[in-house]
């Protein structure tokens, strides 16, 4: 008979111990390691508690995981293993402080830091079933690197990341010698049937630049009508695209059977100032045009720290959206009723500029919604995003997968490279990735060289 707080023994499963870091990016993740047993240590929970309080996802995710405990354990002592809901999956329990016999982290690394105990925590879990693989899951970087100088095994939460990101869906081919005959049957119809084109086959929307020698035709495949269709690379609200990508964006952008859109790219390849003079093109057909930005303070402050009430606040983090603002706003230099319109329209708040918690318990309905740096979301807020819009809305995500400011997410697990892995296929969404800097060469030079 196993002892009290021991799982019967099997050499194949494994013992996962999860730091904060997991929780706060997926409070399911007790739920995603199949057969294998899962321990939280005490600690977790006590910062937990700290975070439950709140409207930022983050404390979202604190409290759903406290009443998913609260709900598996029901009347049993949550220190003895406990089997979760799945019929398949293994056990649960939390790990109260308890001291490994043989090494200690406190006494190595210094004792009163939480991360140590949690250390501890596993250490006592792998001296407690010598039979098992003992392996501690963190987003924390560093964590990882001391449980590794211990002899412990350590991996990051791999639920949702994206593996290949430098092979993640761009959105775009460039097809060389194709048929000349069929270039030019194209630029003569708005639309073709895409069945006889000889295109690659493909399950998503997608844009083609079809090139024989000197001609090229760029343009966009609708997989649910199975047609092309000629892309435009016309000014919108003044804005006129620099390079295909950018007139590939703008035509995802403006196509109304086209809900959720994501754009990727450096900084400086005019992510932001398309989507914003695109909904300003389409202004008439939404109730708002909402832009907001994650907000990722320096130190990891809350913007709670900063004087001021919530505007003067959140101003500088909602900078550069502004800053696009006012340089199409400069396009209609001498054209007073158009500048006055603009200003009418952020009097009115037809334009909202603000933080993206601002945007909890809101229904998007006919709403035009940019999210900016969407790289520092999680996948889960990705989601909960999409899952607030309603009838007639569209949702543009801008960003870049490789410019991370939050300390747990890098280009496989941000909620960004989540949408395009994901969503690749789906016949609501588009997608594009912008690779050349139109900013300045001086910011080319940036991004190419340093």
């Amino acid at each position: 008979m196993a002892k009290k707080g021991k799982s019967i023994s099997n050499p194949s499963k494994k013992i996962f111990v999860l730091d904060t870091s997991v929780i706060l990016y997926d409070h399911d993740a007790i739920n995603n390691f199949h057969e294998h047993d899962v321990a939280i240590p005490i600690q977790v929970l006590e910062e937990l508690d700290n975070f439950k309080s709140g409207n930022d996802t983050r404390n979202f995710e604190a409290r759903s995981f406290i009443r998913l405990i609260d709900e598996t354990s029901k009347q049993k002592l949550i220190s003895d293993w406990i089997s979760l809901k799945s019929p398949d999956s293994g056990k649960f329990r939390v790990v109260l402080n308890e001291k490994p016999l043989i090494v200690d982290a406190e006494n190595i690394y210094g004792k009163g830091k939480t991360d140590h105990k949690i250390l501890n925590a596993a250490l006592s879990l792998k001296e407690e079933h010598p039979d098992k693989k003992v392996v501690l899951v963190s987003k924390d970087i560093c964590l990882r690197l001391k449980a590794k100088a211990l002899d412990l095994n350590a991996e990051d939460y791999e639920t949702g990341k994206i593996k290949n990101v430098d092979e993640l869906y761009a959105g775009k081919t460039e097809l060389v010698d194709f048929p000349i005959e069929v270039i030019e049957e194209v630029k003569k119809h708005a639309f073709i049937d895409a069945g006889e084109l000889g295109l690659p086959p493909k399950n998503a929307n997608h844009f083609y630049i079809l090139k024989n020698k000197r001609k090229t035709a760029n343009v966009f495949y609708n997989n649910s009508l199975k047609t092309i269709s000629t892309v435009s690379t016309d000014a919108i609200f003044k804005i006129k695209p620099k390079n295909i990508e950018q007139a590939f964006a703008i035509h995802a952008l403006l196509d109304p059977e086209i809900k959720l859109v994501s754009i990727q790219g450096n900084a400086g390849t005019g992510k932001t100032l398309l989507a914003l003079a695109s909904a300003l093109e389409q202004r008439k057909n939404f109730r708002q045009i909402y832009v907001t930005r994650p907000i990722v303070s320096l130190s990891n402050k809350d913007i709670g720290f900063l004087p001021g009430d919530a505007k003067s606040k959140t101003d500088p983090f909602m900078a550069p959206i502004w800053d696009n603002l006012r340089f199409i706003k400069e396009q209609f230099i001498g054209d007073d009723k158009m500048s006055e319109k603009i200003d009418e329209l952020i009097t009115t708040e037809k334009i909202a500029i603000a933080p993206l918690a601002f945007i909890r318990g809101r229904t998007l309905t006919k709403i035009f919604f940019i999210i900016d740096e969407a790289q520092n979301l999680t996948p889960h807020e990705v989601k909960t995003i999409i899952s607030r819009a309603g009838e007639h809305t569209k949702i543009v995500f801008t960003g870049d997968i490789y410019q991370i400011d939050t300390p747990y997410l890098d280009s496989e697990s941000n909620g960004l490279s989540y949408l395009i892995e994901n969503a690749k296929n789906h016949p609501l969404y588009a997608h594009i990735t912008l690779q050349k800097g139109e900013r300045s060469e001086l910011a080319n030079l940036a991004n190419a060289l340093l």
